[in-house]
Parts: C-alpha cells; structure tokens; sequence
C-alpha cells in the first residue's frame, strides 16, 4: 500500500488530499490546505474528524509543502508518498488527459501561463516544489481544459481568421475537473441520466456552466481564458472586446486592463464590497443587492443558452461552493425557468436536498470533488 498527495495550488494557498491505495477506489485519509501563503501563513489539517490550525509565519509554496509533508509524517508512518497529483488550470490544445510531468511537460505549461495569470504560474510552482519534497513520487498533471476537449469546431471556435484558431485562440473550457467528478457520479449513481441533456452550473468564486450528454461536453461557458461567461468573484464574465479597446484608448496598459478584468470586477466590482458572495446576500446595500440580481440574471440566461446548445435540457445540476451552498441563488435561478420544464421545491432547496425539483426536468445540488479526480488519475499512473 502507498499514499497519494494530491495538490491544488493557487496564489496564497495549496489545497492537499491524502489518498491510501490499495485494490480499489483510492482512500482519502487527511485534507486540509495551506492558507494564507506569504508573511502569515498556517496550515490547516483535517483528520479523524479533528481540524488543526499551525501558523507557519512566511511561507512560498516550497516552504508550504515542506509543512504539509512534516504534519502528515505521523500519519503516513512508513507509507511511501508515490505519486502526486497537481490541478493545472491550463492545457492548451495539447494535453487533453493527465499526463506524468517532466521537464519538457513543465516547460510547456509554462508557455499557457498568460492564459490563466491567476492559476498557472501557481500550479507550476507547486509542482516545482512537489518535485523537491517528493523525489521519488510520480508527478501528474490533470487538466481543468481537457474535459472540454470533446466540444464540437461550432463550439470550439471564434470568429476570427482561422490561422488564430490553429495558433490556439479557441474556447477551452474550465472546471473539468469539477465536470468529470459529476459527470462520473450521476452515471454511476442516476443510470437512467446516463444519456441525459445535462447543464451543469459550477458557481464558485471562478464559476462555469456546461452542457453535457454522455459524459461528453457540448459547450461551456468559459473560453479562451477563465474569465468568460458568468460573473465570477473578481473577475468581470462576458465582456464585449470594444470595451477593451475603450480601455487601451483611455491610455490603460494592458498590466492595469487585466488587473481591472481579473482582480476588481465580477462581483467584487459590482457590489463594491466584496467577492463574498454570502457577504453579499446578507447585505442591505442596494449595489449588494443589485450584483446579485445581475448574478441570477446571467447564470439564468446561460442555462437557456446551453439548452439550446444540447437541443434540450433534462437535468439541471449546482455544485461548487455558490451552487452547493446558497438557495437564494438556486431559487432565483430557477423562477424564470418554467419555460423550460424546471421548477423546485422550497422546502429541498431550502435543506440543500440531492434533489430539488418538482418539474419534468431533475435539478439536483451535488458536491463535487475534484480532488478524488486527481487521486483516481494518480493512481492510474502508479499501478
């Protein structure tokens, strides 16, 4: 029996999981994550059902994994750490499954890190740092892009002269991770959805939506960067390019457009007080109130939009921290949606139930685990 560390790294803190192996599905043991990384970090361990909180002071993401390696020693014992496994938020056109790192690999991913400035260069330090604390251990990659690598050239491209398509200017996607794990769990769990025309809303503080039939994505909301489609905590959703230009026109350098699109706007920008979204909901402001109006708004419009893509829609599924969490934005996504057979029970929504509908079209609340993903693909990589 071995272990398995899987790390989702981001820019000031490393999510971590420890799996055991042995014939079967991969065992999670611990989790936790480093927090805050920079001059006040801690490191945050749960196990057996205790969580433990240890201020690490200045910590980067070496000195953070070294942490994370010296609290799991007492648990692991004599356990060999053989693989690791890293959430890397951008594959390109290229790497559409997980893949075991080396040089060439790192120095490739390194290439995309323009295309997702506030996940890349994180994921690949991470990854870096893995590669000194764990020598011995299989490094994998698992991409947030590859399960979109299945959408259709309508779905994948811009119109654009087609010499940039080629270069790599196409819609990506993200969240794969997230979208496998679901995916996975309602064929395994809901066969009679096993063919079923599924829009899946990942709402987070970065959020998508996809749609899905068989396990395969039809189309998806985020593109070429992770900063389409819905609003997200900090970062704007769609954007019309002339504003861009507006922008450049207005002497803005490209340095101050993409701190402006990826780090103040969304609904941090709009509500003026926080990405937070539960902040934002308990909030009497009437800018609070007006972003999430805009919220429900956009992500109601995109559950239209990805129905038509998969010519219908029978199941409607939220998951991450904003779909799982928060029945405001469930109910007020699903109370214009009557049109399209979808309507819910307030006392499940209420409650978080798997299930909450009530009309012909399933909408259900399931969490999603991308970490299981990572550790399933290490584990591929390792037997």
């Amino acid at each position: 029996m071995s272990a398995i560390l899987t790390l989702n790294a981001g820019s000031s803190s490393i999510k971590y999981s420890v799996y055991l192996t042995g014939n079967g599905e991969p065992e999670e043991i611990a989790s936790g994550q480093i927090d805050g990384i920079g001059p006040d970090a801690k490191l945050i361990l749960k196990y057996k059902g205790e969580t433990t909180e240890t201020a690490l002071g200045q910590a980067d993401h070496t000195t953070g994994l070294k942490a994370v390696l010296e609290a799991l020693k007492p648990i692991l014992g004599e356990t060999e750490v053989a693989g690791v496994g890293h959430r890397i938020v951008h594959g390109g056109p290229d790497y559409s499954e997980p893949v075991a790192i080396d040089e060439e690999i790192l120095e490739n991913l390194a290439g995309l890190a323009k295309l997702a400035p506030l996940h890349q260069p994180h994921n690949i330090a991470a990854i870096r740092a893995a590669m000194v604390a764990f020598p011995g251990a299989v490094q994998v990659g698992c991409f947030d892009t590859a399960f979109h690598r299945s959408h259709d050239w309508v779905n994948d491209v811009y119109a654009l002269p087609k010499a940039y398509y080629e270069e790599g200017v196409r819609r990506y996607g993200f969240h794969g991770l997230s979208y496998d794990y679901i995916t996975g769990h309602v064929a395994e769990t809901m066969p009679e959805l096993a063919d079923a025309r599924i829009v899946i809303a990942h709402l987070g503080n970065g959020a998508s939506m996809t749609a899905v039939r068989g396990r395969k994505a039809v189309s998806s909301t985020l593109g070429f960067s992770a900063m389409d489609g819905v609003p997200m905590g900090t970062r704007c959703g769609q954007l019309d390019p002339g504003i861009i230009l507006y922008l450049l026109d207005k002497g803005m350098s490209a340095q101050e457009i993409s701190d402006l699109l990826y780090k103040e706007s969304g609904m941090k920008g709009l509500s003026g007080l926080t990405h937070d979204m539960r902040t934002i909901q308990d909030s009497d402001l009437p800018d609070a109130k007006a972003a999430l109006e805009y919220y429900i708004a956009r992500v109601t419009r995109e559950v239209g939009a990805l129905a038509a893509a998969n010519a219908g829609i029978d199941a409607l599924i939220f998951t991450g921290g904003v779909g799982e969490h928060s029945q405001i934005v469930r109910r007020g996504v699903c109370a214009n949606l009557g049109f399209l057979g979808i309507a819910i029970d307030e006392a499940a929504n209420s409650a978080s139930a798997q299930v909450i509908s009530t009309g012909p079209v399933k909408v259900m609340v399931i969490a999603t685990d991308e970490e299981r993903v990572i550790a399933r693909a290490v584990a591929a990589k390792i037997d």
